[in-house]
């Protein structure tokens, strides 16, 4: 990586981070859909279960921070949209910036939004009795940074993809977004699902960081379950900034 390109991602990093520090409501607006799913599941994966609600929240939690970054993070792409409708998209390309750090530094600054409301999240579930492992979060927030620039650089990709026809955007995104989450078993276990439904699940890259932030949050860093999620994570974020440069260096 030339240190142009490193210079060209930290400008765009700090152009897209800018409105997000003079106006959070965005941030704050995104916790809405995963506060409402932890206030109607947790109690109810507590009657299905027995569980008390300390250990069902140690179960949910860290699946919502999952569910927070993949609404985030896959929605983001209609910002791009909204620039490209409005010329300042094309503006950006005729400038002397790396095309590659356009797309960079825009994948690089969902870490920022997605941190913040996992930390928000977590302080909110621990006096109902959520208790995560020091260590385990912080490994867990690292994971889910890196989750979080692939997806939001694969979100890049599709607004890039579909260019003005906003509407294929969304079809796409909440068509892929919901068997996802389902797959991962965010919501609900899935060990007494259909075995085609298991087998599904197993293709999923989410389900393996799901499974990593539960036990990391517990406490269980050396388990290779983690290392698993770990590289599901890595392997999004690669996946997605190349495919993401790629289009935006096609990009008109």
């Amino acid at each position: 990586m030339n240190a142009k390109l490193v210079t060209d991602t930290g400008i765009v990093f700090n152009r897209e981070l800018r409105p997000l520090v003079r106006d959070p409501f965005t941030v704050v607006f995104g916790l809405i859909q995963p506060l409402i799913f932890l206030g109607l599941f947790a109690p109810l994966l507590t009657a299905m279960t027995g569980l008390d609600t300390a250990a069902s929240l140690q179960w949910f939690v860290p699946g919502v921070l999952v569910m927070l970054s993949l609404f985030g993070t896959s929605t983001t792409g209609a910002n791009l949209i909204s620039e490209m409708q409005t010329g300042s998209h094309e503006r950006q390309l005729v400038t002397p910036l790396h095309r590659s750090a356009l797309l960079i530094g825009r994948a690089l600054k969902e870490i920022a939004p997605t941190i913040v409301q996992a930390v928000v999240v977590i302080a909110v579930t621990v006096p109902f009795g959520f208790r995560p492992s020091v260590v385990g979060v912080l490994v867990g927030l690292a994971v889910l940074a890196v989750f979080s620039v692939g997806m939001g650089a694969l979100s890049y990709s599709l607004a890039l993809a579909v260019k003005n026809t906003d509407w294929l955007f969304w079809v796409v995104q909440q068509t892929l977004l919901f068997p996802m989450l389902i797959l991962a078993g965010m919501l609900l276990p899935l060990d007494g699902a259909p075995g085609w439904l298991r087998a599904a699940a197993h293709v999923n890259p989410l389900s393996y960081v799901v499974d990593a932030e539960r036990l990391l949050f517990d406490g269980d860093i050396w388990n290779g379950t983690v290392a698993a999620g770990a590289i599901a994570a890595m392997v999004t974020a690669t996946a997605g900034i190349w495919i993401g440069v790629r289009a935006m260096r096609r990009a008109t």
